[in-house]
């Protein structure tokens, strides 16, 4: 984060330290910070990454890696709430799609892997194991 920032304004409290930073791609970082082992300034703790594209990422982050639970938003109305490994979907989370339709479940590698629920965009509910785009006898839920 240090080598790539424009403006970087820094607030130390014991060893805790906030900053501010604008990068030269126009993204923007608010939250906690850490310096690595080098030395350099990286994202650590909570904080809140708004892309120049708009999208926008509050959460926990570890060595400039968002790790731990988090909420990604898109312009587009997407939006996924839920566990982070390595800047990627992973874990339990919330997928809502532009169209309103609901994935909820386990994540691998930004992808839907495991057990889950998808709820379309007219309410319309199935459950079963998700693998990427593959999902093989999914049972849809009737609501009585």
């Amino acid at each position: 984060m240090a080598d790539n920032k424009e403006g970087c304004g820094l607030n130390t409290d014991g060893n805790e330290v906030k900053a501010s930073c604008i990068f030269p791609n126009g993204d923007k970082y608010e939250g906690q910070c850490s310096r690595s082992a080098s030395g350099e300034l990286v994202r650590s703790g909570i904080g809140k990454h708004t892309s120049a594209s708009g999208i926008v990422y509050t959460g926990d982050w570890h060595e400039d890696k968002m790790l731990g639970r988090g909420t990604l938003q898109f312009p587009s109305g997407a939006r996924y709430e839920g566990e982070f490994k390595d800047n990627m979907y992973h874990g339990s989370g919330t997928y809502v799609f532009p169209d309103g339709s609901v994935y909820r479940g386990q994540f691998r590698h930004d992808r839907l892997e495991g057990e889950g629920t998808f709820t379309d965009a007219q309410g319309l509910s199935w459950t079963g194991d998700f693998h990427g785009e593959a999902a093989l006898g999914l049972k849809l839920l009737h609501n009585l």
